[in-house]
């Protein structure tokens, strides 16, 4: 195809994302209004067509362009792209097990200090290495933990601690990070619900080993599905590469050879002398890359994270400013010296409220506002994880109560202040009727 043609095509892209684009009038009651989803332009559908119609179908130019540009942005030596936030902290806390990092190593029985109230995809990795999590509790409000519970929770057997920025809300990352450093053990930040915030002025994923990012598409930027898992330690993005690319050896490229011009001079493991190092494995691994039709749409995405970021912290406050003194409801604070990039506006119903979450939500449901809990709630009462090593620190009575009372409504960029305030609204009648 030439190039003449190629734009001419991609103008037509342009043309039928015009058309398909309508802005559709909204109706309350009628008009579903989403707790998050993606919000894709006419940029983001001519780099997907643009990357299709050159056959770039695994991981390619748009794959190294964007982790350069996303590190960059994040102020990290390295990125490496996943196929899935998920796949990102699987990866995270799998490097830290390598044999690498010798007397550094995580050890089967080891333990990673993690919050029990969060979602699966941060404790999972923990337990599929053979570690062990020590679950804490959070405060009601900001919904982290504090420095001190953290500190409480080190063992003799604590190597490492994984804890997500919840809903976009850093917790004392910078003080965790100081604490981490004096008692030698890792820090992975799970960064998935915060591109974009910042803690002390400094963007949040910054201040640990390493930190990973979900583009799944509730989150700040989408690919569809995707991750990535970013770090400074040049040692660990080795690692992490090594077991993203099946655990090989080499760092060739696919459809690369002979970066190193020692491709057929190496001697490593029992394995002779010459033996080809494209396909020499030091580390146990995945195949958990990305493609770049997904990368292609990060990069365009990306262009617009500062202007969805500035949405997402709008909608934020005028959620706040419009439920404040709302009998009952216990709102959301950001940590103190922290500027959220939020994922979500998080709402704990108070116990001795007269009224329940339950009710709330069905009523927020049946008017087409969507809702979701606070993700897993206390993670030790689901029943994966009744048979599974792990050690509780405190009585978790937070982690219960949002459990039991806690959920979260919207603020991602698709959402319009007329949706909001219907919103309000609609929270504050049923209050008013239960009151």
């Amino acid at each position: 195809m030439t190039d003449y043609a190629k734009e001419r095509l991609l103008e037509e892209v342009r043309k039928y994302h015009q058309q398909q684009s309508v802005q559709r009038v909204f109706e309350p009651g009628v008009s579903e209004i989403w707790p998050s989803g993606a919000v894709l332009d006419e940029d983001d559908r001519v780099a997907l067509v643009e990357a299709a119609l050159e056959l770039r179908i695994a991981a390619n130019v748009s794959s190294r362009k964007f982790e350069s540009a996303f590190a960059r942005y994040l102020g990290r030596r390295k990125a490496h792209l996943t196929n899935s936030g998920s796949s990102a902290n699987l990866l995270a806390v799998s490097a830290l097990t390598s044999p690498a990092l010798e007397e550094r190593a995580l050890q089967p029985g080891d333990e990673v200090i993690t919050v029990a109230a969060g979602f699966p995809t941060t404790v999972n990795p923990i337990l599929q290495n053979g570690l062990v999590p020590v679950f804490i509790d959070v405060e009601l409000g900001t919904y982290h933990p504090t420095v001190a519970s953290i500190e409480a929770a080190i063992g003799p057997k604590t190597k490492a601690i994984i804890i997500a920025h919840a809903l976009g809300n850093p917790y004392e990352v910078a003080e965790v990070a100081q604490l981490a450093k004096e008692r030698g053990l890792w820090l992975i930040e799970d960064n998935c619900d915060a591109v974009g915030s910042t803690y002390d002025g400094k963007l949040t994923g910054t201040f640990g080993d390493m930190m990973t990012v979900s583009f799944y598409p509730a989150h700040h930027l989408t690919m569809g599905e995707g991750g990535c898992v970013l770090t400074s330690n040049l040692a660990l993005a080795r690692i992490v590469e090594s077991m993203r690319d099946w655990g090989r050896d080499c760092w060739c490229e696919p459809g690369q050879d002979n970066k190193c011009l020692k491709r057929f001079q190496y001697q490593l493991g029992t394995l002779p002398y010459g033996y080809d190092h494209k396909y020499i494995f030091s580390h146990v691994g995945y195949n958990l890359k990305a493609t770049d039709l997904q990368a292609a749409l990060g990069l365009s995405q990306l262009a617009k994270i500062d202007e969805f970021c500035a949405a997402r912290r709008a909608n934020w406050k005028r959620l706040r400013d419009g439920l404040e003194g709302v009998k009952g409801l216990l709102l959301p604070r950001p940590t103190p010296r922290s500027d959220p990039s939020w994922f979500g506006f998080v709402i704990t119903v108070e116990p001795d409220a007269p009224y329940t979450r339950k009710g709330l939500m069905d009523f927020l449901e049946d008017r087409k506002i969507g809702t979701r809990r606070f993700f897993a709630g206390n993670l030790t009462r689901h029943p994966a994880y009744f048979d599974k090593p792990h050690r509780v620190v405190g009585e978790l009575r937070n982690s219960d109560i949002i459990t039991d009372q806690t959920f979260w409504i919207g603020v991602y960029p698709g959402l319009t202040n007329e949706m909001l305030d219907y919103v309000i609204a609609s929270i504050k009648e049923y209050v008013d009727d239960h009151s």
